[in-house]
């Protein structure tokens, strides 16, 4: 935004001219504004979202034990296939994902 700093400038005593009635309008107009700032953690809670609960849902999952051609990396703990080996030289079994 350009600046015509030669324009006349309003002293101090213009600007506590205002009537009182433009003070109060100024006064209502920041209070009004003020409520509407609201915690959002509060206003989240009251939103649900269509299908979130799944409180009465069972997770059926079939858990079958470490196979032959694969091995428990010591890094990050999962089963993998032999295939993502990267380092027995140091008796420890490393995935390639956790090598790197």
């Amino acid at each position: 935004m350009a600046t015509d700093y030669d324009a006349p400038r309003k002293n101090t005593d213009e600007e506590d001219t205002d009537s009182i009635e433009e003070l109060k309008t100024r006064r209502v107009d920041t209070s009004s504004s003020a409520n509407v700032d609201e915690d959002e953690a509060i206003a989240a809670e009251s939103f649900e979202l269509p299908g979130a609960d799944l409180s009465g849902e069972e997770l059926t999952v079939r858990v079958l034990p470490r196979q032959q051609d694969e091995f428990t990396c010591t890094s990050c703990f999962l089963v993998k296939h032999r295939s993502q080996l990267h380092d027995t030289s140091r008796g420890q079994f490393v995935c390639n994902d956790c090598a790197v």
